[in-house]
């Protein structure tokens, strides 16, 4: 770089800039003397491990609470009062991870919600159909402003967010985890838009733990941990394996360790049956909310091995999942557990087969926020926990703190709400109540989305000792990290297996089978 870009470079003001943030919550430090610059025009990334500080960071750069020290500047200015919303809105704004559009509300409702056009008192609907309409052109969002939100799918959804976060005049824009509810081409079109946007004025803050968009997205990187920043670096100079190590402490390995297990000794053992037989399973698409169906899919896994089920999030692979652990009934097809043919459609049949579960979403359908550790780990095994429909609390606090233990649950207690945790160690509950039965087939549904590079790892290193204990396991994912367990991928397209690839697969043949390209490479 020469002295005039140097000089350049200096002059130029910030769009964001956090310096000495400290935030405390009684005795925990979130954030101790925290910083990070947010220069104009970049997509700069933000990682951490969960409880690295970056969610404390975000509340205190929106202006949704105050720091204990340190000082928030927008444009090389103050930042405003904290009482003063519309202020912040004009500075900064973020889209969540979980969607705050209100889906019963049309899309013009919910782009100006509380600030409708009014005409004597009452909504002006024609005037704020058409105020919509041309917000929506404006930022090339390809929706109707009439559209129901429900009726909209993650990705639409996202984009009328990012538009309304815009119509308050904010050109510094947060997005916290945009692409854990995406499949591949979903992610394409969102990174697509956020190029336009930059290029229109636009600048992003980027919170993932997906690392390799990381490097596709972003120009600058900032690295999180313990509540401290560790490091700023542009995204192309830093090396993949540096990344890692500044997020956690730690030098990267080279290669997870696969638990040594045996296929053959574990089918063996199970009697010669498979933990799971599906054969010739069809289901039509229920055609809301981006269901899609399935057609003559059969497939095997034995105990002890691990099967993944790769495919885009339209390409039938969660309905097939769903499906085999009762949560959908097929139209025709068998599904047996272990050898065992389980009633259609019914959870409890295959948790009494014998079946393990991680749903998709964990937020809505892992969990119960209000509950304990305790009371969740242990949901699908109350006869354990007493009898007659009384539980002892003995028994399920014993049961509970050897799922802690066995699982590494960062927790006060097994009485801590699970809504308490971090994003990380609730997936590790919703595994510890997936396990706490012992199952004979467990089946994961993008088993890591949304949590830390560190609960990742743990993740599936307790998925690959699980199979060397003779249980086979079904993993549905788009994700290659959680394929890269697999002893075999099997490749959905379009509702039917397309490919099937053995352990040591190449990325780019199974991306572009997942994509429906070459799908016999």
């Amino acid at each position: 770089m020469s002295k005039a870009d140097e000089s350049i470079m200096s002059t130029v003001v910030p769009v964001a800039q956090a310096t000495g943030i400290t935030k405390r919550y009684g005795s925990t430090v979130a954030l101790r003397a925290a910083h990070i610059t947010v220069e104009p025009g970049q997509t700069h990334a933000l990682v951490g491990r969960n409880g690295a500080g970056k969610s404390t960071l975000v509340s205190v750069l929106t202006g949704l609470q105050a720091p204990d020290e340190g000082e928030i500047a927008f444009g090389g200015a103050p930042a405003p009062r904290l009482a003063d919303r519309d202020a912040w809105r004009r500075q900064v704004v973020c889209v969540y991870q979980k969607s705050t559009i209100i889906a019963q509300l049309t899309v013009a409702e919910n782009l100006f919600l509380n600030r409708h056009a009014r005409s004597r008192g009452l909504i002006a609907w024609r005037t704020l159909r058409r105020q919509a309409a041309d917000l929506l052109a404006a930022w090339s969002v390809d929706v109707t402003a009439d559209t129901v939100a429900a009726e909209l799918s993650v990705e639409q959804r996202q984009f009328v967010e990012i538009a309304r976060a815009l119509s308050f005049g904010a050109r510094f824009v947060i997005l916290d985890e945009p692409t854990a509810q995406l499949d591949g081409a979903a992610i394409s079109r969102l990174f697509e838009r956020i190029r336009e946007l930059q290029q229109q004025g636009v600048t992003f803050l980027f919170i993932s733990h997906h690392l390799e968009e990381i490097y596709e997205i972003c120009d600058t990187v900032t690295v999180f941990r313990d509540a401290q920043h560790i490091l700023t670096a542009p995204v192309a100079e830093l090396p993949r394996a540096d990344l890692v190590a500044a997020m956690t402490g730690e030098a990267a390995s080279a290669e997870r360790g696969v638990h040594p297990r045996s296929i053959e000794q574990s089918a063996e053992e199970a009697g010669g049956k498979p933990a799971l037989s599906v054969s010739g399973l069809s289901g039509p698409s229920a055609g809301i909310g981006g269901d899609t169906g399935y057609d003559d899919v059969s497939l095997t896994v034995r105990a002890g091995e691990i099967v993944g089920l790769a495919g885009a999030a339209s390409s039938g692979r969660t309905e097939v999942a769903e499906t085999v652990v009762g949560l959908r009934a097929a139209g025709s097809g068998e599904v047996l557990i272990a050898g065992r043919r389980v009633r259609p459609g019914s959870v409890p049949a295959a948790l009494a087969a014998g079946v393990g579960f991680v749903p998709q979403d964990r937020h809505h359908q892992g969990y119960v926020p209000g509950m304990s550790v305790a009371d969740n780990g242990t949901l699908t095994v109350p006869d354990r926990l007493g009898r007659s429909g009384f539980l002892s609390h003995r028994r399920r606090d014993t049961l509970a703190a050897t799922q802690i233990e066995n699982l590494a649950v960062k927790t006060s207690g097994p009485d801590q709400p699970v809504s308490g945790l971090s994003g990380g160690n609730q997936q590790k509950v919703v595994m510890a109540r997936a396990l706490a039965n012992d199952p004979r087939l467990l089946v994961l549904i993008n088993p890591t989305a949304g949590v830390d590079v560190r609960s990742k790892e743990f993740l599936l290193d307790k998925v690959e000792q699980t199979a060397a204990a003779g249980t086979g396991v079904l993993i549905a994912s788009d994700e290659l990290d959680d394929l890269r367990v697999c002893d075999r991928v099997l490749v959905m397209f379009a509702g039917r297996i397309v490919a099937e690839m053995e352990r040591g697969w190449h990325d780019h043949a199974l991306v572009a089978a997942m994509e429906g390209m070459e799908a016999d490479v």
